[in-house]
């Protein structure tokens, strides 16, 4: 059940009033016991989607298939959107030794197409990671809908074990390209290579990406500190996070 939701919240600077915002009903939060969640949503089926879809990023936004969506809690404020400063990054020694140690990989962008073998590769880590979660029944189907179904810059990051097309495939980004960054949508790995720390190097990868091709962010998500799931974004410094209209560095006190 949905309904409308008052369009005085979500003024986005540059997006036109007309936009219309709709707010899903309450369902128990993911991350934290006891809180239930809502989300403001918007299409991007719009004349100029990658255009509506960069304002809507830098105000805190995600995308899935052609809606626009953040957090609409009205009880809690715990989810924060956050970017990494890819310009200004520097790997710790840990995350150096994780680059190295992932030297082996080829990274390759191909269309946002789905396919049978990111299909399996998503099916081991959806059991290994995520069993029993939203995603665990997710057929073909559904899984091209996430994929295929994108109205803006989307590409797929596929990493293989070598420079042959059909190498053993390790780990796959869903990546939106925005005029100010990268914005890692969804991503999944071969959880049976627990040394490589696929999760971490994606988005050391996606930084080190970014960074090469003049984008000055990388799009996280959200970081909620309470969250040991999501926590972990903080180690990706400099880490900035949307502070009411103004994106600012994260702070130890925050």
């Amino acid at each position: 059940m949905t309904m409308k939701l008052d369009e005085s919240l979500f003024t986005v600077p540059g997006v036109g009033r007309g936009l219309r915002f709709y707010v899903t009903g309450a369902t128990p939060c993911p991350y934290l016991d006891g809180q239930m969640e809502r989300k403001a949503f918007t299409h991007l089926n719009q004349s100029a989607p990658d255009t509506l879809h960069n304002q809507l990023s830098e105000a805190g936004f995600r995308r899935s298939q052609s809606v626009a969506y953040r957090p609409a809690c009205p009880s809690c404020n715990a989810c924060r959107s956050v970017r990494v400063d890819a310009s200004r990054f520097s790997p710790s020694r840990n995350q150096a030794r994780i680059l190295k140690r992932n030297a082996d990989l080829v990274r390759r962008p191909v269309a946002p197409k789905a396919t049978r073998e990111q299909f399996r590769l998503l099916k081991r880590y959806l059991v290994s990671r995520h069993e029993g979660g939203g995603m665990s029944d997710m057929g073909f189907r559904e899984f091209a809908g996430m994929v295929n179904e994108t109205p803006v810059q989307t590409l797929m990051f596929e990493y293989r074990e070598g420079p042959e097309e059909d190498a053993p495939l390790v780990a796959v980004s869903l990546t939106d390209v925005l005029r100010d960054g990268f914005s890692m949508v969804y991503t999944f790995f071969d959880t049976r290579q627990p040394k490589r720390s696929l999760g971490t190097y994606l988005i050391l990868d996606h930084i080190r990406s970014a960074d090469d091709y003049g984008l000055p962010h990388v799009y996280l998500g959200y970081w909620i500190k309470q969250s040991p799931k999501m926590d972990y974004k903080r180690r990706f410094q400099p880490l900035e996070v949307l502070d009411g209209a103004v994106w600012r560095p994260l702070e130890e006190e925050d």
